[in-house]
């Protein structure tokens, strides 16, 4: 099946970006911003950008950029354009782009996980996520950093959010630590499934009971999943079945209160770094 590959322009991007912000704030919830946020904002969606490279390892093209100002400042970020993407034969419809800025605005939208700047625009292969580059401590990966207390509470949120987004591709080189000890998570092209196909390697909350800030988070999400606002911001980046299929797991979470159990099907990625 053909993939529905939509127009934006900077303008769309950022009112999706300034629309999930007050959804947030009407919950508490705004996120305290990145020093200079307008302007990333503006260098992600505006900057001259120039291909430093492709980063190593990765299944799709994925590019590291320089991003050019008109003051002469230059950013890193990177861009995955859509197409470098590898067909998916069950990803139809949208692009896994899409699926990155919408798992960011949600994000932006529960006030976790740490997921850097993201926006859509085009680039010298055409349309595609532009992401700001992290500066980050290679060595580290889940598995070296899942036992450490400090970071328990952020792999409780991830693992919360990527079930609601049902990630299908969450490796351990995935949760990066930046360089003042912040948890990022990166890669989600691999999401809004409509079917369950959370693969994941963060499953030691499976069962807990959901911590009361975090279920009203959900529960205030929840809420603005059945206004028109957050449906219309998210229309044209997943389809209208994936969005019916994110409303039910967020109700579901909601009710049920729990982090959902390890399915007895294949729920770890490969390779889980």
């Amino acid at each position: 099946m053909a993939v529905n590959i939509i127009q934006f322009d900077s303008n769309s991007i950022l009112s999706k970006i300034t629309g999930v912000q007050k959804l947030a704030a009407s919950g508490n919830r705004r996120r305290t911003p990145l020093p200079n946020q307008d302007k990333i904002l503006d260098t992600l969606l505006n900057g001259a950008m120039e291909l430093e490279g492709l980063m190593p390892w990765s299944s799709n093209y994925t590019f590291l950029v320089k991003l050019s100002e008109n003051n002469g400042a230059n950013s890193l970020a990177i861009y995955k354009p859509d197409e470098g993407e590898r067909p998916l034969w069950d990803f139809p419809d949208r692009t896994l782009a899409q699926r990155e800025f919408a798992s960011y605005l949600i994000s932006q939208v529960l006030g976790w996980p740490s997921i850097p700047t993201t926006v859509l625009r085009d680039g010298p292969h055409g349309l595609g996520s532009v992401q700001l580059f992290v500066e980050a401590e290679y060595e580290a990966h889940y598995f070296n950093m899942r036992d450490e207390p400090a970071f328990t509470e952020t792999f409780r949120r991830m693992a919360l959010f990527d079930h609601i987004v049902n990630n299908a591709d969450r490796k351990g080189g995935h949760c990066l630590k930046g360089k003042n000890g912040t948890i990022w998570s990166i890669d989600h092209g691999l999401t809004f499934h409509t079917h369950p196909k959370l693969r994941t390697v963060i499953w030691e909350f499976s069962n807990e009971t959901i911590p009361t800030p975090l279920l009203n988070n959900l529960a205030h999400l929840q809420s603005l999943l059945e206004e028109a606002e957050l449906c219309r911001i998210l229309a044209d980046l997943i389809s209208a079945q994936e969005f019916e299929a994110f409303k039910m797991r967020v109700k579901g979470l909601v009710s049920n209160g729990q982090f959902p159990a390890i399915r007895s099907r294949r729920h770890i990625p490969f390779p889980p770094i």
